[in-house]
């Protein structure tokens, strides 16, 4: 059975190359969707009864590894020094700095790279890390799959 749940937070970010008005400082309002896989659990008195997984725990790990992390800062990539310089200059100011620039692509890759060591805490059952989505605006967005993932 696969189950999905979703969150959305907001950041900014620029992509230092590209060729458009995506180089500027600007925000988005993104929605992550983490997909698990696992069995149903199939036990009265169990509070999981009838779930691979309860919810709430998913959106738990995705708030404590990802959101909380990610939600009004502006993310950006180490290379991009003069824009990491000023914001490293503002105080109090919340910057994520990451090993990879900032596009979707890589927000999921990097999104996926974080909670996949944690999916097998949330219970004591196999769960899989099926997919991380992430929507840069509701009509792009970038996915991580099992299928396709190779930690790059």
């Amino acid at each position: 059975m696969i189950i999905t749940r979703r969150l959305e937070f907001d950041a900014g970010h620029r992509i230092p190359d590209h060729r458009s008005l995506c180089r500027h400082l600007h925000g988005h309002r993104y929605a992550l969707e983490v997909t698990v896989s696992g069995d149903i659990t199939r036990m009265d008195g169990d509070p999981r009864n009838g779930m691979v997984l309860d919810f709430s725990e998913i959106k738990s790990l995705m708030r404590e590894t990802i959101v909380d992390r990610w939600d009004h800062a502006f993310l950006v990539y180490q290379g991009d020094a003069q824009i990491l310089d000023f914001l490293t200059s503002l105080p109090d100011h919340r910057t994520v700095v990451l090993d990879v620039v900032p596009t979707a692509e890589n927000l999921a890759a990097k999104a996926f790279e974080l909670l996949e060591p944690h999916i097998g805490e949330l219970c004591d059952k196999a769960l899989t890390l099926e997919n991380v989505r992430i929507y840069e605006t509701p009509n792009c967005w970038a996915d991580a799959s099992r299928a396709n993932y190779r930690g790059s």
